[in-house]
């Protein structure tokens, strides 16, 4: 009887104490196909969510950088009007400057030394809200 097996029998259940399951595990690998499934999706959900966030995030960095560039840009050619090295009024030329950059100009306001403020916002809007920029701007010392 060489390479013959011997067939034990059958086997006793054991009484897990579960839910009035068998203990049998092919009856538990049943009960579980599919689970691994479920924790992908459910990984692959929080993943997604997670680089929403991180997108919505850049893209209120790049609106707000754009922001600060038109009111710096703005805030240089209103104080170039303002010494008169350039025509035209200081806050006229700073709104006109902006709207080139897709900004309205909020606020502009001649400081002293001939300097001057501006406040812009940006025309588009993230979901986050919008972008706005501040900057002054005088002559060079």
């Amino acid at each position: 009887m060489t390479g013959v097996r011997r067939n034990p029998g059958p086997r006793k259940a054991k009484d897990c104490g579960g839910s009035g399951g068998t203990g049998n595990p092919q009856e538990q690998n049943v009960r579980e196909r599919g689970s691994g499934t479920i924790l992908a999706a459910g990984l692959a959900l929080v993943v997604m969510a997670a680089m929403a966030v991180v997108l919505l995030l850049a893209q209120s960095a790049v609106l707000a950088s754009r922001a600060a560039a038109a009111a710096d840009l703005a805030a240089l050619a209103g104080a170039d009007a303002l010494r008169g090295v350039t025509q035209g009024k200081p806050c006229a030329v700073a709104a006109e400057v902006a709207a080139r950059h897709a900004a309205a100009l909020l606020s502009c306001a001649e400081g002293s030394g001939q300097t001057l403020e501006v406040r812009t916002e940006l025309e588009e809007r993230s979901v986050l809200g919008p972008a706005t920029g501040q900057a002054r701007a005088g002559p060079p010392t």
